[in-house]
């Protein structure tokens, strides 16, 4: 599954566009990832570049404010067991997909 905090009617769309065949979770007000501790405020500076691309993160998440959770994966067991966590606070840094499939085939 994914989670992002894009409102549900969003995930959705993006679910159905790219014909995913996972679930996409609306993680409202980014409350999962504040407990996960990977939530972040866009800085001024940053939020100026999105707004110039015509990016509007809050009308996205259905909430006023500029903040996006870290990238992270987390692979859990069907036993709950958390088998690897990824995070890098560098977005464009992101786990290989070879290395997700490896570590799921472990399981």
């Amino acid at each position: 599954m994914a989670i992002t905090p894009q409102l549900a009617e969003r995930n959705a769309e993006l679910r159905t566009k790219h014909k995913l065949a996972y679930p996409i979770l609306a993680d409202t007000d980014n409350a999962y990832a504040k407990q996960l501790g990977i939530a972040h405020a866009l800085p001024d500076d940053l939020v100026e570049v999105y707004s110039g691309f015509g990016v509007d993160l809050p009308g996205a998440h259905g909430t006023d404010s500029w903040e996006l959770p870290m990238p992270t994966r987390i692979v859990v067991a069907a036993d709950g067991t958390i088998r690897d966590v990824a995070a890098d606070p560098d977005y464009t840094r992101r786990p290989e997909p070879e290395a997700t499939l490896e570590i799921l085939k472990s399981l």
